[in-house]
Formats: structure tokens, sequence, C-alpha cells
């Protein structure tokens, strides 16, 4: 019961690299044997090595910075930005401010999910 509630929560944690960009650049760098310690933290052995080590965090922020979001980031972006519409016109229309106080909590929660976590 417990585990399968901790599976349910690790799960909810957004993944801020694709890993297919991870493995591309396994390859050309020589890398081998990628794969997931835990989500955003990726291990591979390093050209000539015997022990995995962590793709440097270094490495993962140019992958970032040259490919942008991830699918999963895009969604709950777009999500936001929808919500957030939603909210000012049910707003405006209902002449009640908590829908646009639901909106920013759900917007709020989103940007901290989309917040990158350094190694």
């Amino acid at each position: 019961m417990m585990r399968n509630l901790l599976n349910q929560i690790s799960s909810l944690k957004m993944k801020h690299y694709c890993e297919t960009w991870i493995e591309e650049w396994c390859q050309e760098n020589g890398w081998t044997d990628l794969f997931v310690e835990r989500c955003n933290n990726y291990w591979a052995f390093p050209p000539g090595a015997v022990i995995p080590e962590p793709i440097p965090y270094k490495v993962l922020r140019l992958i970032k910075a040259e490919k942008g979001f991830t699918s999963q980031e895009l969604f709950w972006s777009i999500s936001a930005l929808i919500c957030t519409i939603l909210a000012v016109i049910s707003t405006y229309l209902l002449k009640c401010p908590m829908p646009l106080v639901f909106a920013f909590a759900f917007d709020a929660v989103t940007m901290a999910q989309l917040e990158v976590e350094e190694a």
C-alpha cells in the first residue's frame, strides 16, 4: 500500500529531459548503457570506465537549452495558460474572484514543477 502511494507520488514529478535527447548525447560522446536512477537523474558509463557516473549537470543544462521543453512541460504550460484564461472569463462573468484564486494556485504549482532542480 505504502509502496504504491510512493510510486504514485514519484510519478507526479515532471520530467525535464527526454531520454532520447540524452541517449543521442551519450552516443555522440562515447557514453554507454544509459539508465535512469530516478526521475531526471541519468547515469551512464563514460568512455573507458567500469563504473557508471551521473551525466554531468552542465551537459543536462546544455541539452535542455538546445532542445527546449519536453512534451510533458509543454502540456502543463499550455494547461496553465488555458486555466488562467478560463478563470479570467469566469471571474468577469460570475463577478467572483474565486476562479482566479484557483487558477493562481494551479499556476503556482505548475511553475514550481517546471523549475529544474540542480543535481
